[in-house]
C-alpha cells in the first residue's frame, strides 16, 4: 500500500480524499494556489506545496508542476479528483510515465471515455444502447444546422471535452443552433483546449440516471446501482439521489449490464460513472463516461456502505476488488443538495466573499466512515471566516442525508436545511429547500426539465410558501420578547424608567415596495419557565421552548410539542429593528413592535431605492473580460453590451432596451462588485 499521495485538487474533494488516506494510515501531500493558501484542505494535510498563481490555468491545471510536487514530497502516488486534470490522459500518462501511480484508471480508457465521439463509437460496439445523432466533429455553424435540421430539433449541442454543464446547448431552432454551436466552440477552446463539438437528438422528458462502476486491474467490474441527477439547472446537478424513484428493477440491472460491459470494453480500473438518459417508457441511452469519482459519489456509499475513494487507492495499488456483483447492497434511501455560492433571487448569480459564519447542521456519519448511516454528513473544503475565491466554482458544501426510505430522506434533507447557517455570501439553500417541498419531486414525477419548468420566470420568495406564514411570525415575536426579558433583568435602570415588557405587540411583516402585513400578536408567559413562551396570532396559539439566542443565528425548540429548526438574524440597514426568519425556505423581514409604534409606523413614508434604469449593472462579483460598446453607440434590446467571467464561467449581458451608451464607466480587466455601474445610457 502507498505511505503518501499528493491529491492535485482543492475544496471539499481534497478534504474528502484526505479524509479516506489517513483512515487507512496514508500521509498527504496538498497543493495550493495563491487563493487557497489558508484553504481546510492545506490544513488537514500532512504537507502542502504551493504550486502557482490563484486562476486555476496558472496552478491546478499545470501538470508538470504537480508532477514536479509529487517527486519533491516523495508521494508515490496522485489522486486527481473531479475537474482540473482528472480527465487529462496526457497528465495521467506523464504521471505513469515519471513512476507515479495515477489513482484513477488508466490513461488509454480515459482517452477512450473522455472524447465523446470516440465514446459513443465504443459504446454502440460494446452493445450499448447510443442516442442518434452526429458522432464526428462539426467544422462550422452552417454545417451544424444542415445536421440539426437532419436529425430534427430539438438536438443537444455538446463539446467533445466538454464537462459539469460547460460546452452543452439545447437548441430547437436553426438560428438557436447556430448561435448554440458557436457559444459552445468558444466555452470548449477556452475552458478545455478542445473545440470539437457534435450534435445528437435531445430526448424530451428524459430522466438523467447515471449507474456507478468500479474495476479492478484483473479485469473484474461490478455496478453499485444507480443515481438519479434529473434535478439539473442550466444542464448542472442540483440534486441528487439514490437510488432513483423511477426506474424498474429490470431496468436497473440492463443498465448496471451495460454499463459494466462499456467499462470492461476499455478494461477500466478505479471508480467510474456511465451516464444514461432514460425516456418515460424507461428506454434508456448512453450520454457519456465519467472517468473519475463523480461530485454525488456519497449518495452511493450511503446506501451501498462502500468507501469510493479506499476502492480506487486499493484498486490502484494493485488490489482486486473486495466485492462482487452480488456482494452490492441497496440500504435505504439518500439525497445529495449541492450548496453553492449563488444568489438564487438574483437568477442565481455567484456570491463571493468572506464566510461571516459557517455552521452546518450537526454531523452524525462523516467521510471515510461507512458505518454510520440514517444521518447527515456535510462534505465541505471551507470554513467559517474563510473565504469563497472568484476563480473557482460555486460550491460550499454538500450536504448529505441518509433515511429509512425517500419520505424519510426528504424529511432529514429539509431539517437538516433548515439549520444550516451561511452569512457573508449568499447561498441557493432557499431554493434547494423549494424543490424538497414541491409536489412533484415529493411523488418522483420529475424530469431533466423540471427546474425550467416551474422556475422559468426565475426564483422569488412566493416560490416558497410557507405551510403556516404566522410561524414564522410568532417565532420573530418570541425571539423579540425573550430579547427584552433579558434586557429588562439589567440592573442599574432608573425606577419608573425601566423596560416594559408587555404582551401586546405587532408583526410587520416588510413586503415589496412598502406593501407591509401587519399581524396583531399576543404573548403570554407559560408557568414563569425561562425560553418558553405561548404566542397567540389570529386565534391560533403557539407554545414555544426554546433557549436559543438571536446571536445563534439559529433557533431550534419545540413548537407544540413539535421540535423545530429555523434561522433568525437582525435586518438589514435599512431595516434595523427587523427580524430576518427562514424555515423551510421560507424567509420575511418583520418588524415586531407595540401597538403604538405600529401605528406611527404607518404613517411613515416609503422611501424607494434609487432609480438606476440608466445604467447596465454588474449582477455579480466577477472580472470584467470584455465591453462590448463604445459611447453614442445605439444599443438594441437584447444586444450583448459585456462580459463577466465568474467561478469559471462566462456571463455575457445583454441591454434590455433600446437607448444610447453615453459613458462607460466601468474598465476591461476590473475586478467588480455587486451593481457595480459599468455602463450609464443616455
Amino acid at each position: 500500500m502507498f505511505k503518501k499521495i499528493l491529491i492535485a485538487n482543492r475544496g471539499e474533494i481534497a478534504c474528502r480524499v484526505i479524509a479516506t488516506a489517513k483512515k487507512m494510515g496514508i500521509a498527504t501531500v496538498a497543493v495550493y494556489s495563491d487563493a487557497d493558501k489558508d484553504a481546510r484542505h492545506v490544513q488537514l494535510a500532512d504537507e502542502a506545496v504551493h504550486i502557482g498563481a490563484a486562476p486555476s490555468r496558472e496552478s491546478y491545471l499545470l501538470g508538470d508542476v504537480i508532477i514536479e510536487a509529487c517527486k519533491r514530497t516523495g508521494a508515490e502516488a496522485v489522486h486527481p479528483g473531479y475537474g482540473f486534470l482528472s480527465e487529462n490522459e496526457a497528465f495521467s500518462r506523464k504521471v505513469e510515465e515519471q513512476g507515479i501511480v495515477f489513482i484513477g484508471p488508466k490513461h488509454a480508457a480515459i482517452a477512450a471515455m473522455g472524447d465523446k465521439i470516440a465514446s459513443k463509437k465504443l459504446a454502440k460496439a460494446a452493445g450499448v444502447n447510443t442516442i442518434p445523432g452526429w458522432n464526428d466533429a462539426i467544422e462550422d455553424a452552417e454545417t451544424a444546422v444542415k445536421i440539426a435540421n437532419d436529425i430534427g430539433y430539438p438536438v443537444m449541442i455538446k463539446a467533445s471535452a466538454g464537462g459539469g454543464g460547460k460546452g452543452l446547448r439545447v437548441a430547437f431552432s436553426e438560428a438557436e443552433a447556430f448561435e448554440g454551436f458557436t457559444s459552445c466552440r468558444n466555452e470548449a477552446r477556452n475552458s478545455f483546449g478542445d473545440d470539437r463539438v457534435f450534435i445528437e437528438k435531445f430526448v424530451e422528458e428524459p430522466r438523467h440516471i447515471e449507474i456507478q462502476v468500479v474495476g479492478d486491474s484483473q479485469g473484474n467490474v461490478v455496478y453499485l446501482n444507480e443515481r438519479e441527477c434529473s434535478i439539473q439547472r442550466r444542464h448542472q446537478k442540483v440534486i441528487e439521489e439514490a437510488p432513483s424513484p423511477f426506474i424498474s428493477d429490470a431496468t436497473r440491472k440492463a443498465m448496471g449490464e451495460q454499463a459494466v460491459a462499456l467499462s470492461k470494453a476499455v478494461s477500466y480500473q478505479s471508480a467510474g460513472t456511465v451516464e444514461f438518459v432514460v425516456g418515460k417508457d424507461q428506454s434508456f441511452y448512453f450520454l457519456e463516461m465519467n472517468t473519475r469519482l463523480q461530485v454525488e459519489h456519497p449518495v452511493t456509499e450511503a446506501i451501498t456502505g462502500l468507501d469510493l475513494v479506499e476502492i480506487m487507492i486499493r484498486v490502484a495499488a494493485g488490489e482486486p476488488l473486495a466485492i462482487k456483483q452480488a456482494d452490492v447492497k441497496r440500504n435505504g434511501w439518500s439525497i445529495e443538495c449541492r450548496i453553492n455560492a449563488e444568489d438564487p433571487f438574483r437568477n442565481f448569480l455567484p456570491s463571493t466573499g468572506r464566510l461571516v459564519k459557517f455552521r452546518p447542521p450537526e454531523q452524525t456519519m462523516f467521510q471515510a466512515d461507512t458505518a454510520s448511516t440514517l444521518g447527515v454528513r456535510v462534505d465541505t473544503g471551507v470554513y467559517e471566516g474563510g473565504e469563497i475565491p472568484m476563480y473557482y466554482d460555486s460550491m460550499i458544501a454538500k450536504l448529505i442525508v441518509h433515511g429509512s426510505d425517500r419520505q424519510d430522506a426528504i424529511e432529514k434533507m429539509r431539517e437538516a436545511l433548515n439549520g444550516f447557517v451561511i452569512r457573508g455570501v449568499s447561498s441557493n439553500i432557499p431554493f434547494q429547500a423549494a424543490l424538497l417541498a414541491h409536489p412533484q419531486f415529493v411523488s418522483g414525477d420529475f424530469n431533466t426539465g423540471f427546474i425550467a419548468e416551474h422556475y422559468s420566470h426565475g426564483f422569488v420568495a412566493e416560490d416558497v410558501p410557507h405551510d403556516d406564514p404566522n410561524f414564522l411570525v410568532a417565532v420573530a415575536s418570541f425571539i423579540r420578547r425573550k430579547s427584552r426579558e433579558r434586557t429588562a433583568q439589567i440592573t442599574g435602570q432608573l425606577p419608573g424608567y425601566g423596560v416594559k415588557l408587555g404582551q401586546d405587540y405587532v408583526g410587520i411583516v416588510m413586503g415589496v415596495g412598502g406593501k407591509n402585513r401587519h399581524v396583531p400578536v399576543h404573548i403570554d408567559e407559560i408557568g414563569g419557565e425561562v425560553g418558553v413562551a405561548r404566542v397567540t396570532i389570529d386565534g391560533k396559539t403557539y407554545d414555544i421552548s426554546s433557549g436559543s439566542r438571536i446571536s445563534d443565528g439559529i433557533i431550534s425548540g419545540e413548537c407544540n410539542g413539535a421540535p423545530f429548526t429555523a434561522q433568525v438574524d437582525r435586518g438589514s440597514r435599512r431595516n434595523p429593528l427587523a427580524l430576518v426568519v427562514q424555515h423551510n425556505g421560507t424567509k420575511i423581514e418583520v418588524m415586531v413592535i407595540s401597538p403604538r409604534m405600529a401605528t406611527l409606523h404607518a404613517t411613515m413614508p416609503y422611501k424607494a431605492l434609487p432609480d438606476m434604469s440608466k445604467f447596465v449593472l454588474s449582477p455579480m462579483p466577477g472580472l470584467l473580460v470584455d465591453i462590448l460598446v463604445e459611447p453614442g453607440q445605439k444599443v438594441q434590446a437584447g444586444e450583448r453590451v459585456a462580459v463577466i467571467e465568474a467561478m469559471k464561467m462566462e456571463n455575457v449581458l445583454f441591454a434590455s432596451a433600446y437607448g444610447v451608451v453615453g459613458k462607460v464607466v466601468a474598465t476591461k480587466g476590473e475586478s467588480l462588485v455587486v451593481d457595480q455601474p459599468i455602463i450609464e445610457f443616455e
